[in-house]
């Protein structure tokens, strides 16, 4: 159980490693700034906006798997900070769309390209197993995937 969660917390990493590799590989006086008041949230919902926008809160919501109301109150900081601008529909005053602007597009690119790094990491360290290695190591993920631990 322990070695599982040394797993987990190797594909989550920490909040400082993340922020500290934006800052060193992505200057600037803003960056910096925004990154210290950031939380992993926050780069959660800035990585879905970039990727989708112009996007909804409910569908921030299902790709963060956070929920609306944090997503709310999330937005609302990011709009604030000039991360993101918000519009509504023209033929629809509920319906509210979220953007990047030029700094939060530039936050989203160091976000992507700290989980380039990432993966291009883990891909190296996946070169060292036989095919055959992977092939049951993909089983094991895909039943523990699949499995419900509290069921009889």
């Amino acid at each position: 159980m322990a070695l599982l969660g040394q797993i987990s917390e190797k594909f989550e990493p920490g909040e400082n490693e993340m922020k500290q590799w934006m800052i060193q590989n992505f200057q600037g006086p803003q960056i910096v700034e925004i990154l210290q008041d950031s939380t992993l949230m926050t780069l959660r919902v800035l990585d879905v906006i970039g990727r989708l926008e112009p996007v909804n809160g409910i569908t921030i919501s299902k790709q963060s798997r956070i929920p609306k109301g944090s997503i709310s109150k999330i937005t609302r900081r990011m709009i604030s900070n000039k991360l993101i601008t918000k519009e509504s529909l023209p033929n629809n005053k509920k319906e509210i769309l979220f953007r990047t602007t030029s700094l939060g597009k530039e936050i989203f690119l160091a976000h992507q390209a700290f989980d380039q790094k990432m993966e291009k990491g883990f891909t190296k360290f996946l070169k060292k197993y036989s095919p055959e290695e992977l092939d049951f190591m993909i089983r094991i993920l895909r039943d523990f995937v699949e499995v419900k631990f509290l069921s009889d």
